[in-house]
């Protein structure tokens, strides 16, 4: 080949362009092998999937800390959990269990130097952010460094709250981290005011005291307003470390810390230096006392509320705590009755053979129990008398059967031979063993009579005056016997005193009850009792039963229960020996019941007038300041409707015995045989004799002139029939029945 102009070579010039193209098509496979590198070996790739994956686990915590914390409706709690207090009806605080407060202030009641003193001891920046301070870890990091010591905290007063209300005391940093974000949402949803009520009334400072108020009565025994600036100073200082800074438990560190929260105050501008220094020259008195929140009051009557609230309460809410309950109690009259319990028993008890007592009081308008005792001393003797002793209420239990013969349509005028009677076996007698002959249902109930008791509830019958007792409140069983009508039945006080209120109220019925409304750590209102009011007798029944429970008082064996400016109704009860002495009065307004015994059930040596007199004591303080209410006015008694059916009782054998000089009362109806204390003024004693010899002279003169005086046999015979009960002999539907003979 020849050269070309250049001196080379057609085939050079061929072979460098062959070249040529050989180096740019292997720079440009090698720019497309580049262009088309795989991700993973690129470096701005693992970037972006690290911020990615940073990104999605920053989220995956940040929902994980959403998911963990309360909803935004429970961040306004208040108190802490596991926690249960219990208040009565005015909002004094009864029983506290768990760590609460036993005297939560509103941010106005405490000394506006006490609330500084804390800013300056925990938060100095407590105003200036919004839950989290980055500038306050800073500083306490600092501060800690330079003293070689815990001397400052970076928790804001917020994060304190939230881990105080809703978190544990657990050293983690997922803690730390629900505590940050908690106290966020606490200051989007709180004010500061709020959150320094909150955190003032449930930092924990020591010895058991939690909230300023109790530290300032468990150091000083004092209220809060009553504390001096070195005091309060003493109290801000406790919050880092309670047991260490204790004025009890190490005195010099508490001078130490309350001196340096003084500074801090000055350094603030809260104080002046002269004020400061005037404070840490003062000397550190304490004056010890034990939490308040340990002294429980009405502890019979808050046991009760606590076996209650099951049935109001779900398990895990009653679980989680933090609830308040507000109950019915009137501290007022549950102080008085507690009084009335202790003297009861402490003059009467010794020489009457009776140790315990118990007391219930309730509004029959609403069921609401107003006063409860359950016995005389809680410390030594947990069980609760009014609501857990079953006892035999024995002549209290004649109010229901009467009640019954009246809505059945009998004439409380109605007239039953009281003499000595046997049915089935079964034989009442009266508490004196000695009959009265014809009297109505009226002055037997007054005075108390078992026999004329018995009768009436055969007429009657079982079924109707059982269903109208547990129809009026009676929630024990009840079974059907002829015993039934002197009390045979155990009852509690508490559901027999709210029986009794279905009379007073006129036949209404509302169920026994001391909860008025449970509120959750929030506030919230999670049950409202709403008891609504049952017709449970028709109330002309009602007004006459009152009526004739209001002659036990004025003439009958109650009388030791009358109150001076307002008619009372009531019946006592005593039960076999008298082992059970009862009283159950009332008036429109509040229904009291009493009782006396003991708890081996060993018969005592005293009356039921002793409970009416404890009735009376009682009732005598409740009625302080009460309108004077009058009971319904007695009804027409001619042409009444039944309200309940009689379905009277078919014994197959009654025997009939007789009234003789040695058995008959022969007396006044105005106190019963169980009226152990009446005793009749001559006049009386007098009038009866002259009755009695009258009676009898008009019986003799009646068989003298029917009786021929030559056959003495018929003269005894027709003298025999006359004096006995002329009830026809039936069959009987029950076997032979034992009961005391002696019961009221």
């Amino acid at each position: 080949m020849e050269p070309d102009s250049t001196g080379q070579s057609s085939s050079g010039k061929f072979s460098d362009r062959h070249q040529s193209g050989r180096s740019s098509g292997s720079s440009q496979t090698s720019s497309i092998k580049s262009r088309y590198k795989p991700l993973y070996f690129r470096f701005w790739f693992w970037l972006l999937v690290g911020f990615g994956g940073g990104l999605a686990a920053l989220s995956s915590v940040w929902l994980s800390i959403e998911s963990s914390l309360p909803p935004a409706d429970e961040l306004s709690a208040t108190v802490r959990s596991q926690t249960l207090t219990i208040a009565a009806g005015d909002g004094t605080i009864l029983q506290q269990q768990g760590p609460a407060t036993r005297e939560p202030l509103k941010i106005g009641q405490i000394p506006k130097p006490l609330v500084q003193a804390f800013i300056a001891s925990e938060d100095r920046r407590f105003y200036q952010h919004r839950g989290f301070d980055r500038q306050g870890i800073v500083r306490a990091v600092w501060a800690n460094l330079r003293s070689a010591n815990l001397v400052e905290g970076g928790s804001t007063i917020t994060q304190q709250l939230a881990r105080i209300l809703f978190l544990n005391q657990e050293r983690s940093l997922w803690r730390k981290l629900k505590e940050i974000r908690l106290a966020m949402k606490l200051e989007e949803n709180l004010s500061k005011d709020q959150i320094l009520e909150r955190y003032l009334n449930s930092v924990y400072l020591g010895q058991g005291a939690y909230g300023v108020a109790d530290a300032a009565w468990v150091y000083f025994s004092k209220s809060v307003n009553q504390l001096t600036l070195s005091e309060m100073a003493t109290i801000a200082g406790l919050a880092p470390a309670p047991n260490f800074y204790s004025p009890t438990v190490n005195k010099s560190a508490a001078i130490g810390r309350r001196n340096l929260v003084l500074q801090r105050m000055q350094e603030d501008g809260v104080i002046t230096a002269s004020e400061a220094m005037a404070a840490k020259n003062a000397p550190l008195t304490v004056k010890t006392s034990s939490p308040k929140r340990l002294q429980a009051k009405a502890s019979y009557f808050t046991t009760y509320i606590q076996r209650e609230l099951p049935k109001y309460v779900p398990a895990d809410v009653l679980k989680a705590g933090g609830l308040t309950v507000e109950t019915s109690l009137n501290p007022k009259w549950q102080q008085a009755a507690e009084a009335v319990v202790l003297k009861t028993v402490t003059e009467n008890g010794k020489w009457q053979r009776f140790e315990q007592a118990a007391l219930v009081a309730i509004d029959p308008r609403n069921g609401e129990v107003r006063a409860m005792v359950g016995g005389t001393d809680f410390g030594k003797h947990q069980f609760n008398r009014a609501t857990q002793a079953q006892r035999q209420p024995g002549s209290t239990f004649k109010g229901f059967v009467y009640t019954a013969a009246i809505a059945s349509g009998l004439s409380p005028y109605k007239q039953y031979l009281d003499s000595p009677f046997k049915v089935d076996g079964y034989e009442p007698k009266n508490f004196s063993e000695r009959f009265r002959g014809e009297m109505s249902m009226r002055d037997a109930l007054a005075a108390s009579i078992n026999v004329v008791a018995v009768k009436v509830l055969m007429d009657v019958g079982f079924d109707p005056t059982i269903k109208l007792a547990q129809s009026m409140g009676i929630k024990s069983p009840l079974i059907p016997a002829y015993s039934l009508a002197l009390g045979s039945a155990e009852v509690n006080l508490l559901e027999l005193s709210s029986a009794y209120g279905s009379l007073a109220t006129g036949g209404m019925h509302t169920a026994a009850h001391g909860i008025r409304r449970i509120r959750d750590r929030s506030g919230n209102i999670i049950y409202d009792a709403k008891f609504t009011s049952q017709r449970v007798l028709d109330p002309d029944s009602a007004a006459i039963a009152t009526w004739m429970l209001r002659n036990v008082i004025t003439a009958g064996t109650g009388g030791a229960a009358a109150l001076a400016d307002r008619s009372v109704a009531g019946k006592t009860g005593t039960s076999d020996k008298a082992r059970d002495l009862w009283f159950v009065g009332y008036i429109p307004q509040l229904v009291t019941g009493v009782w006396l015994g003991n708890d081996n059930n060993q018969p005592t040596a005293g009356s039921s007038s002793t409970a009416a007199y404890a009735w009376n004591r009682f009732m005598v303080q409740a009625v302080e300041g009460m309108e004077v209410e009058k009971f319904a006015a007695l009804p027409n008694l001619d042409n009444r409707k039944p309200s309940i059916k009689r379905q009277p009782v078919k014994p197959r054998r009654i025997s009939i015995g007789k009234i003789t000089d040695q058995n008959s009362e022969g007396g006044s109806l105005r106190q019963g045989e169980n009226s152990e204390n009446y005793q009749p003024t001559r006049r009386r004693r007098r009038r009866d004799r002259q009755s009695q010899e009258l009676r009898h002279s008009r019986w003799r003169s009646r068989l003298q002139r029917q009786t021929p005086a030559a056959d003495p046999q018929r003269y005894n015979r027709l003298m025999d029939r006359l004096r006995q009960n002329r009830i026809p002999r039936q069959p009987s539907l029950f076997p032979s029945q034992e009961t005391p003979t002696d019961r009221e």
